[in-house]
């Protein structure tokens, strides 16, 4: 029988300052996406926006949680799987390769963001018939955008924020 490693404590708790920005940005992004779903009649949400959003109001200092990482993340992954779909088709071992391939894309290009490693499995379910390369500006690019716009408002509010820590490194001297 395994036993669990004695030292190892849990994460302080939240304040309530916290967890209202949690369940206020959870809320705020979800809805909004929905809003404009359903006014535009094109889709604007995904499901792995509700994991994004997870990372973005409970773990904002994350660097899962940055701009660079939610938007490019999607991005790459969704990218990934639309190629993969279109020349490859719907086989459980193309929507594998494409989360693998997934994951090595965002690992090089530095834009890690577990839930869209979500997204290829989503478009490959989805099939070809539901899912055009359309997909990557709506729902992907512009929804990931929104909930960053969002998150950006909702992690500044009160003293000593400063949201996102980073956006992009270029030009910078490697030390």
């Amino acid at each position: 029988m395994n036993k669990l490693r004695a030292g190892g404590a849990l994460p302080p708790k939240p304040t309530f300052i916290q967890l209202m920005k949690g369940l206020v940005g959870g809320f705020l992004g979800i809805w909004v996406l929905s809003l404009l779903g359903l006014s535009t009649g094109v889709p604007w949400l995904m499901a792995p926006f509700g994991a994004t959003c997870v990372l973005l109001f409970a773990a904002p200092t994350s660097p899962l949680a940055q701009p660079r990482n939610v938007i490019l993340g999607h991005l790459i992954t969704s990218t990934v799987g639309l190629i993969a779909l279109h020349a490859l088709g719907d086989s459980i071992i193309v929507m594998s390769l494409a989360v693998g391939v997934s994951i090595m894309l965002m690992q090089y290009f530095r834009a890690v963001h577990p839930p869209a490693g979500a997204n290829p499995v989503v478009i490959i379910l989805a099939g070809q018939s539901l899912v055009g390369f359309d997909y990557l500006i709506t729902p992907v690019l512009l929804g990931s955008t929104m909930l960053v716009l969002i998150a950006s408002v909702i992690n500044n509010l009160g003293a000593q924020n400063s949201w996102p820590m980073y956006w992009y490194d270029i030009g910078r001297k490697k030390e």
